[in-house]
């Protein structure tokens, strides 16, 4: 099982959207990457805002699905066992202080496995 999970959306202004999501749905701001914002949702569920610029580059729709374990390897390891094709291998990303491994599902969608580094993250609510 996963440990948290993050839904990243393409934004097309981030200042308006930052507006949306924090004064009119009331969301908690819980990580600012800069081009990327992410919203606690509920207890480990959360929504990330990202300007088109940092989200395209990996999802045409601009759409992650985005599973968050400490386990990204091992996550890697099994489902490549099970004959499961990666975009991209286990990797550092320092821009936004990450671990993380891309995939997709039948149809098409980004799966992203990602482990935080950053120490702001917060840790999962349930265990």
């Amino acid at each position: 099982m996963f440990d948290q999970q993050v839904t990243f959306l393409t934004v097309s202004d981030l200042s308006k959207s930052t507006e949306f999501y924090e004064d009119q749905l009331g969301l908690p701001l819980v990580l600012d990457q800069g081009a990327c914002r992410i919203y606690r949702v509920s207890g480990d569920g959360f929504i990330g805002i990202c300007e088109a610029s940092a989200l395209m580059k990996v999802s045409k729709d601009g759409v992650i699905f985005t599973l968050v374990s400490d386990d990204v390897d091992g996550w890697y390891a099994r489902l490549k066992s099970n004959g499961v094709t990666f975009d991209k291998p286990p990797a550092d990303n320092p821009t936004y202080n990450i671990y993380h491994c891309f995939l997709r599902d039948p149809d098409g969608h980004l799966i992203e496995i990602q482990r935080f580094n950053d120490p702001a993250w917060p840790k999962p609510v349930h265990t």
